[in-house]
């Protein structure tokens, strides 16, 4: 049985049980909004883990459960529990259950994409970096500070620099600008990421197991994610990767524990390649639509392990 953890309307998480049902692997979904009617209790005893969650009245033994794929949202920011009381009833017993089934995810003895610990690469990218380049990427380089004048001679040194957020919480990169100078003393307050821009072409790289689906990004914004906010242009294709660097992704996936990702690299003209960061729970979707790219149904035939 594979169980499926998230809110199904979710984009990533909707094309996913798609592609389970299109495959007929038997699979179960565990809806965050109707925590209310959910319930999960495990044991461990002599090495192995047996339990039950219970959905809407059903119960399924953890036992029978052979993968799972999950991308929950911070239960805090669910509807139903948003505006409760820090002290009510409701709210405290959807903290529980979410607390209880992250501590089964770390262990549970099934595949599970990914567990809590896998994710933690992510919550630092000056420490993610450096796996990268134990893995033999180049990377651009890096000052990381809240020293405004480190920072003047950094802009000093390169032809462009960009910005971004050194935490997981996604931030838009943006091109430092003689603008924004005025404004560095505001990182005395909140360490910034500052890097040289690499020309190139940005390159989306999906992992999954060791398939990879590559997408190649052409942009006239910084941060194509966000290209549309400031009238840019952005166009998707697929995108054949090379045997060697293929098989890289795969490595650096695996590295960090991963057995699906979202890897962002950029070839410069002279096919030189950059790694900037590698997503621990991709948001696909966007990829996928754009180029038909069947990454889902990879994930929905990795979790059924067909």
């Amino acid at each position: 049985m594979i169980l499926v953890c998230g809110i199904p309307s979710e984009q990533a998480i909707a094309m996913v049980l798609e592609q389970l049902y299109n495959i007929g692997a038997p699979h179960v979904v565990f809806n965050q909004r109707q925590f209310a009617s959910a319930k999960l209790e495990f044991k461990i005893s002599r090495g192995q883990i047996s339990g039950f969650l219970q959905l809407r009245g059903s119960k399924l033994r953890l036992e029978d459960v052979q993968s799972v794929y999950t991308r929950m949202m911070d239960f805090r920011y669910l509807p139903e529990i948003r505006d409760e009381p820090a002290d009510s009833q409701r709210r405290l017993y959807c903290q529980a259950l979410h607390n209880t089934i992250m501590h089964w995810f770390q262990i549970a003895q099934a595949r599970v994409i990914s567990r809590p610990s896998i994710l933690g690469s992510n919550f630092s990218k000056p420490y993610q970096v450096q796996l990268i380049q134990e893995q033999g990427f180049n990377v651009p380089e890096t000052l990381i500070t809240n020293d405004p004048s480190l920072v003047l001679q950094f802009y000093e040194n390169h032809d462009r620099v960009i910005y971004k957020s050194i935490s997981s919480v996604r931030s838009i990169v943006q091109t430092l600008k003689e603008t924004d100078l005025e404004r560095l003393d505001h990182i005395r307050w909140c360490p910034t990421q500052f890097q040289s821009y690499i020309k190139g072409s940005n390159v989306r790289v999906h992992v999954v197991g060791r398939k990879t689906f590559a997408t190649i990004v052409n942009t006239d914004a910084t941060d194509y994610r966000y290209a549309y906010q400031v009238g840019g242009h952005t166009n998707l294709k697929a995108f054949e990767l090379p045997n060697a660097l293929a098989e890289k992704c795969v490595k650096l996936s695996y590295a960090l524990g991963l057995e699906v990702s979202g890897i962002d690299l950029k070839i410069t003209p002279d096919n030189q390649v950059y790694c900037f960061e590698v997503n621990p729970s991709p948001a696909f979707g966007y990829y996928e639509n754009s180029t038909g790219q069947p990454i889902a149904l990879a994930i929905a035939q990795y979790l059924a392990d067909v």
